[in-house]
């Protein structure tokens, strides 16, 4: 994934960060603040992911989350 793409969706997955890695506090979210690199590093601190394992998880996360809204806004009818 791009992370100037996920810096910019940031506001939009952030709650649901909270609920894909519940070990993450408000703090550490708002130190996160959409910067890839801090999010991987905060997962590695936090669940003992290797650096590999943590932007693979957030990439998985985020592309699920995309493609979830994608379904809803094809499910949605037209006026």
């Amino acid at each position: 994934m791009n992370k100037d793409v996920f810096e910019g969706k940031w506001k939009q997955i952030r709650g649901e960060a909270k609920a894909w890695w519940g070990k993450l506090t408000d703090d550490d979210l708002d130190r996160a603040n959409g910067k890839f690199d801090v999010l991987v590093g905060l997962l590695q601190q936090k669940y003992g992911y290797t650096h590999q394992r943590a932007a693979d998880e957030i990439d998985k996360r985020v592309t699920q989350y995309e493609a979830g809204l994608k379904e809803k806004k094809a499910a949605t009818p037209t006026k």
